[in-house]
């Protein structure tokens, strides 16, 4: 009786499908096909915290755009949730990184992807939009193209935010032309990657990286033509938390997923052992990823920490801002949190420790010598970066030290910030096609470019 019901859902799905799919065969506009049906369905994916972010900015931008109802499905965390998306399961559950971290998950990692590829299947969307994670958001949106077109059926617009990091590696463009198969356009955060991408047949606009949205959200920064900067309440933060004003404050991003954070964490807590000899007062702020399971951790790993630590939680992020406005410097994985120190304008260390055979993967296959993206986009090593086996707690004290104390070296770094944030900022070109009449920070905001892009479509 189970097996028959499944098989007459399986039907009707088909013919509910197929009736869009004749309804949509001269490829309408994502607008025209909305008004058809009365609402806009999007299909959403997003597999680690920043993806989180980004996504539940554009579900807010799209909401604003569209002149119809929209209704979301997906993966999502805990902002996406904010903006009516209810996860089909946790996101941490594919937030893996690397190649060999990947494979004790593989067998529940295969099981989510078809778990997804069924739920967009029967949600019936007009569009799907994966955010990073490449590893399982390309394997979902080839799978997704393949299953339409096995039923010979007219496939959903398939965006992806944010581009794989071609650029990064020997032979890395040359894989963009294998994306045209099941992507139909990339939002690029990067200047220079729109142009390639499109150079190799795939769509791709420049959108601006996400982080300056960061501006727009906490009203405590201000955006120029020639600077853009989130200035926090460090006093408050010193006040609120009780640190005084003599305390050396260092802020301490681990990561956002569990993998990274327990490899991290530990080597920074040694870190902080061997700073305390030099830096009597000194008071730790670490920055709690919305990921449960990277709350436990953290919440008992903190319990023996050499100095005085305060926890923050990582969607707070007004908080964050006024505590990196109180810290000296900042010790932090790699990673989005580089470019939200820069956008602060806080000195920081960049730190990366991965499997042993991811880290000698990277090594043969890289064709940058940098892993920080402020390194990369400025071609210049500003950002001290302690990599693989140089990530060693006496490596680490010993350039968070000259950091603290070296005024040039501090200054050299929060100059070379306004260049690289500068850098990230969509130009006019990318949005002379957005509504006339919004206030031009608005319009210009990743996330609404990105939108309307896909109400276009």
């Amino acid at each position: 009786m189970f097996l028959r019901s499944v098989k007459i859902f399986k039907n009707v799905i088909f013919l509910q499908i197929m009736k869009r799919s004749l309804s949509c065969s001269a490829r309408e506009t994502v607008r025209d096909l909305a008004s058809k049906d009365g609402e806009l369905r999007v299909f959403i994916v997003a597999g680690e915290v920043s993806g989180d972010i980004i996504a539940s900015r554009f579900m807010n931008s799209l909401k604003k755009l569209s002149a119809f109802p929209v209704r979301f499905t997906g993966v999502g965390g805990l902002m996406m949730s904010r903006q009516g998306l209810k996860s089909l399961f946790p996101m941490e559950d594919i937030a893996i990184m690397g190649i060999w971290e990947l494979l004790p998950h593989l067998s529940s990692f295969r099981v989510k992807l078809k778990e997804t590829v069924e739920s967009a299947l029967s949600f019936l969307p007009h569009v799907v939009l994966t955010v990073d994670s490449k590893g399982f958001s390309f394997r979902f949106l080839k799978h997704l193209r393949a299953k339409y077109r096995k039923l010979g059926l007219a496939c959903p617009r398939h965006f992806h935010f944010v581009a794989p990091s071609f650029w990064a590696w020997r032979g890395g463009e040359a894989r963009l032309k294998g994306l045209t198969d099941f992507v139909d356009h990339v939002f690029c955060i990067l200047p220079f990657e729109a142009e390639v991408c499109r150079s190799n047949g795939l769509l791709a606009t420049f959108v601006g990286h996400p982080t300056l949205e960061d501006i727009l959200e906490l009203e405590v920064g201000k955006s120029t033509n020639q600077e853009w900067k989130v200035e926090g309440d460090g006093e408050k933060f010193r006040n609120v938390y009780g640190i005084s004003s003599g305390s050396t404050i260092i802020s301490v991003l681990p990561g956002s997923r569990l993998q990274e954070v327990t490899r991290m964490l530990p080597i920074f807590s040694h870190t902080l052992e061997l700073l305390k000899n030099d830096f009597s007062r000194l008071t730790a702020v670490i920055y709690v990823a919305p990921n449960m399971r990277v709350e436990d951790y953290i919440g008992k790993a903190v319990d023996g920490w050499p100095v005085p630590v305060v926890l923050v939680p990582g969607d707070a992020s007004c908080i964050k801002y006024n505590a990196f406005s109180a810290s000296r410097v900042a010790l932090c994985a790699s990673g989005t949190v580089a470019v939200e120190l820069q956008l602060a304008r806080l000195p920081c260390v960049v730190a990366y420790r991965a499997h042993i055979l991811t880290e000698w993967f990277i090594r043969y296959k890289a064709k940058i010598p940098y892993i920080s993206l402020p390194n990369i986009i400025l071609n210049s090593g500003i950002i001290p970066e302690a990599l693989f086996g140089a990530c060693t707690p006496s490596h680490l004290a010993l350039l968070l030290g000259d950091l603290i104390n070296d005024e040039g070296l501090r200054k050299k770094q929060m100059d070379a910030a306004g260049k690289f944030i500068s850098a990230l900022s969509p130009n006019n070109r990318a949005t002379t096609n957005l509504t006339e009449g919004e206030p031009a920070l608005l319009k210009f905001t990743p996330s609404m470019i990105a939108a309307t892009v896909v109400l276009n479509s």
